[in-house]
């Protein structure tokens, strides 16, 4: 079964940082996409004022696949997260 990709983050790495639709696979990295860090922290202020979901983008950096930062996204708009930990167990 693959895993669905939360459809903000493809729009917004589409759309906003130009990154192809090809590339945004579930094992993909910000890192892998090519994403410095000041691109990571405008995509958590664009996630946060579209969603209404708060990370710190460090948290969002790197080893996070999308995957887990789908999951993370889906878990805060759904209200299961706790006190805003990302579910990655690879995080710097």
């Amino acid at each position: 079964m693959r895993t669905i990709i939360h459809p903000k983050i493809t729009e917004v790495l589409t759309a906003t940082f130009k990154v192809p639709e090809a590339e945004i696979l579930p094992e993909s990295t910000m890192d892998s996409l090519e994403m410095d860090s000041l691109a990571v922290a405008e995509f958590a202020v664009i996630v946060k004022e579209t969603l209404g979901v708060h990370a710190e983008s460090e948290k969002l950096y790197r080893d996070a696949t999308l995957a887990d930062i789908s999951a993370f996204i889906d878990a805060q708009v759904g209200g299961a997260a706790a006190d805003g930990a990302v579910p990655v167990g690879n995080t710097r």
